[in-house]
């Protein structure tokens, strides 16, 4: 199998499952205990807040673990709505995640204003748009720092100082930045970002949000008095080990993997575009981080091309992974205004630290036979 759908999750570090072993078997206790068993499990959980903060460089009491990045998304967006019960405006870009994008729908169905912020066919937020939705009346904001689909960067920079101006929270979905840019909560004023460990060769049902010591926040779910009173919830402690330990790894080796990793995503799609005329590359190529390509196979459907790959033995995705099953193309290739013929064939390969150099050979040959196959019976 080759496996190319890195941005859906990643393979468990070896490490990280080591890691987490003796927390199902031995150190079971429970963290908020006062016994030796207890405290074994408190000492491992706060060890693995460091490893976390770290990455994000914040301060191990800022960070409040969640079972990931869905939870993380919504406990920000809905804890600081709370906080703020007079202001009844949002604002979030027209690309985010669909745990963003349906939570602000549903919530503009329950009375509140949205404003959808554009991007342009580059998938290029537009700024000024963003700055002039900013009001008084403005709970907070959401933009996401890659996108899913297309690994586009955003100006996280320009977007921070514009919320900062209007004394805006803004939340972060860092999601599929992690591992692959440096994140930095304290170069840019920012109330609030979400991680996943699954994104970075951790465990699924493990995340994190970032909360800035100032922020108003009030928890979504009601317990116990765990993580700062904001996530009520015996913690997972193994799942909290190994995001802590895939959080040490991608830190350490985030400068010579995605060097790599960039390299042989540039091969990907040299290999694919040289033996399928009319592939086109969705997004921008420069501004987007080393392991995203989507490629979109004109007059193809998506759905068709995926199932050829898995027959083959290519794992990839057409956009999220939240979002599978849909026929239509993708709120954030509407949003990008791709021509229907394109979007409906667009195909996401997401590399990762484990994929070589032989796996992408052999993706660009087996690609190159589905496309033109499929291609070859659209025609007849």
């Amino acid at each position: 199998m080759i496996y190319l759908d890195n941005n859906a999750t990643t393979m468990p570090d070896p490490a990280v499952i080591e890691a987490m072993m003796p927390f199902w078997t031995e150190h079971y206790g429970n963290p908020s205990s006062l016994h030796l068993a207890g405290q074994a499990a408190r000492h491992a959980v706060e060890t693995a807040r460091a490893e976390v903060a770290r990455l994000v460089n914040a301060k191990p009491r800022d960070i409040v673990f969640t079972s990931g990045g869905t939870e993380a998304n919504n406990l920000a967006i809905l804890g600081m709505l709370d906080a703020h019960p007079t202001k009844r405006h949002l604002v979030a870009t027209a690309v985010e995640h669909v745990a963003i994008h349906s939570l602000v729908e549903r919530l503009a169905a329950r009375g509140f204003r949205v404003s959808f912020v554009p991007v342009n066919p580059m998938g290029h937020l537009d700024l000024a748009a963003f700055e002039r939705e900013l009001s008084d009346d403005t709970a907070l904001a959401a933009v996401m720092h890659v996108n899913n689909e297309t690994g586009n960067i955003f100006p996280i920079a320009e977007v921070s100082r514009m919320a900062a101006d209007r004394n805006v929270p803004l939340h972060i979905d860092a999601v599929q930045a992690a591992g692959k840019l440096p994140l930095d909560v304290t170069a840019h004023p920012v109330s609030t970002m979400a991680v996943s460990a699954h994104k970075i060769h951790g465990p699924k049902g493990t995340g994190a949000l970032y909360v800035a010591s100032k922020t108003r926040l009030r928890s979504q779910l009601v317990g116990g008095h765990q993580e700062r009173d904001l996530r009520p919830g015996t913690e997972n402690v193994a799942g909290i080990v190994g995001f802590g330990v895939a959080a040490r790894l991608a830190q350490s080796l985030l400068d010579s993997e995605m060097k790599n990793v960039a390299a042989l995503r540039d091969r990907l799609e040299f290999g694919v575009q040289k033996l399928v005329s009319g592939a086109v590359i969705i997004g921008d190529w420069n501004q987007r981080i080393a392991n995203t390509t989507c490629i979109a196979f004109e007059k193809l459907e998506a759905e068709a091309i995926l199932i050829g790959l898995s027959q083959r033995g290519v794992c990839a995705s057409s956009g999220s992974a939240c979002s599978s099953g849909a026929l239509e193309p993708s709120h954030v290739l509407r949003a990008m205004n791709v021509p229907a013929d394109l979007a409906k064939g667009a195909i996401r390969f997401s590399l990762s630290r484990f994929t070589t150099e032989c796996e992408i050979d052999e993706a660009i040959g087996t690609i190159a036979d589905v496309i033109l196959k499929l291609a070859s019976f659209a025609r007849h």
